[in-house]
C-alpha cells in the first residue's frame, strides 16, 4: 500500500481479493463463473473519505472493490463482502479528500472471477470545522486511533491525518468507541435539554443502525457500554433518589445519583439490572461528598468484561472497582477506596483516587487511569491481583511525567507487545507507551479535550479483534 506521502490512499491493509468462496470446489461440468450485470460508484453522505459501490451479480458468492488513484494502478482492495441475492454494497474507507480515483468490481464464486468496467469518481471537500492533527513517533502500534472531537467522530492515522469522520448535529457527547462488534457507538447530548439521550450505533459508513438506551427511564451515561455480537448490550444508567442524610452528614431530602448498570436484550428487553442502592452504603463516599442537596455518589465512569464474564465496575466519587456476578448480581470483591478488601503489595495506600478508563488486559489484570489525588498528575497503571488470597501489585506504570492530570475523562488501553495507549481528558494530552514506558507515539501539541482514545486495527471492523 502506498504512503500518504506519495498520494496514495493509506485506507488499511486489507484482505486480497482473490480467494474463491469457502467449501469444496463445484462440479466443473456444472460450474457457472461470475457474471456482473451492472456496478456504480457513489459518493458517501456521511463522510468524503469514503465511498459506496454497488453491483448487480449472477453467480457471484463475494464481492470486493479494487481502487486507486486516477490513472495510477489499482493498488488498494477492499474486504470482501457477501453477495445478498444478487446485489451487493462494498464500502471504500480511508480515501483522500478532493481526489479522483478509479475503482473496479471484483465478483468471486467457487468457479472463477469477474472483473468490472472501470468506475470513475472525485471525492469532496472535508467540511470547514473538521479538527487536523498533526501526530508521530519512533514505534507505534498499527492501525488507526478513535475519538470525539467537536461535533465529529474521528479516526486519525499514525501520521495524525483524519481518515474517517462523522458528524453528530449536537456533537457525540465526548465518548465516540469502536465496539467488538465492527461499529462505533457515542452517547451524544439531547438536542432538547432532560430528553432522553440513547447511545446511537453506527456501521462503518456512518450509517445509524440503532439507538441504545436503558429501561425504566434511566438516563444512559456517556461514560462507557458494551455491545455484544447477540445484540444485547451492557449500559451505565443514572438513576436518583430522594434520601434523608442527616444521619451521615448531610441534608434531609438529598438527591443522590447512583450508576445502575443493565443489561439490554436485542429487541429491549432488561435481562439484568444491578444497582448501587441495593449494595453500597453511601457512607461509602467520603463525608464532604455527600454533604450537599445534589450528591454525586458513584459515578461509575468504566465498565468491562472479566475473562470469567463477569463485571468490573470503576466507581469514581469511591475511588474504588467492583466486580460483579453477572447472573446473581453480588458483589464478588470490592477493590480500593473506604471498603477496600484487598492487600497490596509494595504499593502505597491508597492504590489509585479518582480513577477513569479501567480496562481488563488479561486474566488476574487490569489497566487504568490514576489520577493519584490529582497532586501529581495523573499516570497509567497496570495491576495484578489474585482474587483468592486478595492480594494485588502494581506491576506497570507509564505517564506523562510533566504533572499532566486528567480529572474529567481520559482513558487507558491495553495493546499488543506491553503497548499501552493513554489519553489524558481535560489534560489535553494522548500518547502511546512501550512496555518500558517510553513514548512511541503522541499527537503533537495541544489535541483538545480527548475523553476516550482507542486504537482500531480497521477502517472495515473497529473494534474486531482489539483489547476494549
Amino acid at each position: 500500500m502506498a504512503s500518504v506521502a506519495t498520494g496514495r490512499s493509506p485506507a488499511l491493509v486489507a484482505v486480497l481479493l482473490g480467494a474463491a468462496a469457502c467449501g469444496d470446489l463445484a462440479d466443473p461440468a456444472s460450474c457457472r463463473e461470475p457474471e456482473i450485470l451492472g456496478q456504480a460508484a457513489s459518493a458517501n453522505p456521511n463522510n468524503v473519505l469514503s465511498a459506496i459501490v454497488t453491483g448487480h451479480t449472477r453467480y457471484a458468492d463475494s464481492v470486493g472493490v479494487r481502487f486507486g488513484l486516477a490513472a495510477s494502478p489499482l493498488d488498494s482492495t477492499t474486504p470482501s463482502v457477501k453477495v445478498v441475492g444478487d446485489s451487493s454494497l462494498v464500502p471504500v474507507l480511508g480515501l483522500l479528500a478532493e481526489t479522483a480515483y478509479t475503482l473496479q468490481l471484483v465478483a468471486h464464486s467457487q468457479c472463477g472471477t469477474a472483473i468490472s468496467a472501470l468506475l470513475q469518481l472525485i471525492t469532496g471537500a472535508l467540511p470547514a470545522d473538521l479538527p487536523s492533527y498533526t501526530a508521530g513517533g519512533p514505534a507505534p502500534s498499527t492501525g488507526f486511533v478513535a475519538f470525539a472531537a467537536a461535533r465529529y467522530g474521528v479516526v486519525i492515522d499514525n501520521t495524525g491525518r483524519v481518515v474517517w469522520y462523522h458528524a453528530f448535529p449536537n456533537g457525540p457527547g465526548l465518548n465516540f468507541q469502536a465496539q467488538a462488534t465492527g461499529r462505533y457507538v457515542a452517547r451524544p447530548p439531547p438536542l432538547i435539554p432532560g430528553a432522553p439521550a440513547p447511545w446511537i450505533e453506527l456501521d462503518p459508513l456512518g450509517t445509524v443502525t440503532r439507538a441504545l438506551g436503558c429501561t425504566r427511564g434511566l438516563q444512559p451515561r456517556f461514560h462507557d457500554m458494551i455491545a455484544e455480537p447477540d445484540g444485547s448490550y451492557w449500559v451505565m444508567c443514572d438513576e436518583a433518589r430522594t434520601m434523608d442524610l442527616s444521619a451521615v452528614g448531610g441534608v434531609t431530602d438529598a438527591s443522590v445519583l447512583g450508576t445502575v448498570i443493565q443489561h439490554i436484550g436485542a429487541t429491549g428487553e432488561l435481562l439484568f439490572e444491578w444497582s448501587p442502592f441495593d449494595h453500597l452504603d453511601i457512607t461509602d463516599l467520603e463525608a464532604a461528598d455527600r454533604a450537599d442537596a445534589n450528591v454525586n455518589w458513584t459515578h461509575g465512569n468504566a465498565l468491562d468484561k472479566d475473562t470469567d464474564g463477569n463485571l468490573l465496575v470503576s466507581f469514581r466519587s469511591l475511588s474504588e472497582i467492583i466486580k460483579i456476578d453477572n447472573r446473581s448480581g453480588a458483589v464478588v470483591w470490592r477493590m480500593g477506596g473506604p471498603r477496600n478488601q484487598f492487600t497490596f503489595q509494595d504499593t502505597p495506600m491508597p492504590p489509585f483516587a479518582r480513577q477513569h478508563g479501567l480496562r481488563v488486559a488479561g486474566s488476574g489484570r487490569f489497566v487504568l487511569l490514576d489520577n493519584l489525588g490529582e497532586a501529581a498528575g495523573s499516570r497509567a497503571e497496570h495491576y495484578e491481583y489474585d482474587q483468592g488470597p486478595r492480594t494485588a501489585r502494581l506491576i506497570a506504570v507509564y505517564g506523562a511525567g510533566t504533572g499532566v492530570v486528567a480529572e474529567l475523562g481520559g482513558t487507558t488501553q491495553n495493546l499488543p507487545d506491553g503497548h499501552g495507549l493513554v489519553s489524558y481528558g481535560n489534560g489535553s494530552r494522548v500518547e502511546e507507551y512501550d512496555a518500558d514506558g517510553n513514548v512511541v507515539w503522541r499527537i503533537e501539541g495541544d489535541p483538545g479535550y480527548v475523553f476516550r482514545a482507542q486504537r482500531i486495527r480497521s477502517l472495515y471492523q473497529p473494534g474486531v479483534n482489539l483489547p476494549r
